[in-house]
Order: C-alpha cells, then structure tokens, then sequence
C-alpha cells in the first residue's frame, strides 16, 4: 500500500482550490507557458483534478487519470465536463500516439516503477508531442528523512545521505502520509532518453512568492521542470 486511499481526504483538504506553495508559487507558471499551443493532452498522476482544470482554462483538451479513486470522485465532483479515469501510470489504457502533450506533475514521485511508466507515457505522445514533467529534485528527495538540520557550526542546511539508491520513502503532513520514491536525476535523464525523447529544456525554477517563503526554498529548491519531445 502507498498511503493514497487513506490519506485522500486530508490531500485535498491541503490543496484546497489553488495548490500547496509549491505549485503555486513555483510550477504553476512555467508549466502552464509550456503547455500553451498544445491541444489535447493526458495529466498523469492527476489527484483532484487541479491540473486538468488549469488545462482546460487554456482550452486545451484535457485527460486525468490517477489510481485513487477517491481523487478522482473529487476531480469529477470539481468538474462534471472533464474526462477523468482511474488508471496507472505504468500500463496507460490509451492509443499510441493518442495526445500532443503528457503531463506529469509531481506525480513520478509516487509511482513504483517509473522506468515503466516512462515509457509507456512516451508510447502515447504523438510524433512531435511534448512530455512535460515536473518532479521533486533529488537531492530534496535524498534528503526527506534530515531534511533541514542544524549543523555542527550551528548553520542550518540542508542535509542529503544515499543519493544513488533508489529506495521508497514514508513521508507524513498535515494528517497525509504516503510513500514517496527517491530516485536521481540521472535515473529520469537515462529512461527518457532511452525512449528517443529529446530534452528541449530544464529548470530548477525559483520560488516567486512571499519572501520568507523564498528566501528558504530558494536555498535548496525543491523542484525542477523538463521539457521533452519526441521526434
């Protein structure tokens, strides 16, 4: 078990109708500017549904699918037109080629076998299509057992051990306690790239939001984007 059906109340009890700081403050913008001009796409690992709601203001076709389906209730609840599915990320019930843009935010995180679902989002990008994924750094997720510590000079850092082993991690918030994966980022680069995808871009985006909030984020984001295409 992964936390998900126990802890979906209280997810969307904290993402409320905007989105915890992160999404907000960080994601929120260059995802959306990358995924503009774009006509129909499938949101991966979609939860309540934010995403696809976003999505569909930029009248862009939109598709969530999510294995909970307690989010996936919500997501409909929150928006009777959409097309929302329960699904796994790791066998995708959809043609190849079927969309011009596959979005994973924040989503890779919670999925077992990521090279799996990796390619399987690969199968379904039409020719020319882009996968846009934003994910948790790997350092961050490296560091999600110490996280900010005091140092021995009395600094406070943030602190990472094991970076290159992939392992599952529990992490708990707010009444939400799921598992997470740690994996680095060459693991992400090498799947991708191994599906013929090319990198069009990448960003580790700064948070632009109140300043005590930037201010410490901004010292270890948290965060990165990647833009893929394939030929």
């Amino acid at each position: 078990m992964d936390g998900w059906d126990e802890s979906a109340a209280a997810w969307i009890a904290s993402q409320g109708a905007r989105g915890d700081k992160t999404r907000q403050y960080v994601l929120d913008a260059p995802m959306l500017a990358a995924a503009r001009g774009h006509s129909h796409a499938l949101d991966v690992g979609c939860g309540e549904g934010r995403f696809c709601r976003m999505l569909r203001a930029e009248a862009i076709d939109a598709v969530g699918i999510d294995p909970t389906e307690a989010l996936i209730a919500e997501a409909r609840r929150r928006d009777p037109a959409g097309d929302y599915r329960i699904g796994r990320a790791e066998a995708l019930d959809f043609a190849d080629g079927e969309f011009d843009l596959v979005v994973s935010y924040l989503s890779l995180i919670d999925i077992p076998d990521a090279g799996a679902a990796l390619a399987e989002m690969a199968r379904v990008l039409a020719p020319g299509g882009t996968l846009l994924i934003a994910n948790l750094n790997g350092f961050a997720t490296a560091g999600v057992e110490a996280g900010w510590s005091t140092l021995a000079d009395g600094r406070r850092g943030y602190v990472i051990d094991d970076y290159l082993a992939v392992r599952s991690v529990w992490t708990e918030w707010r009444g939400i306690r799921i598992k997470n994966w740690h994996r680095p980022v060459s693991f992400y680069l090498q799947a991708l790239l191994a599906n013929g995808l090319i990198l069009r871009a990448f960003d580790e985006p700064a948070m632009i939001g109140p300043d005590d909030l930037a201010e410490k984020y901004n010292r270890a984001p948290w965060a990165m984007m990647m833009v893929w295409q394939k030929p």
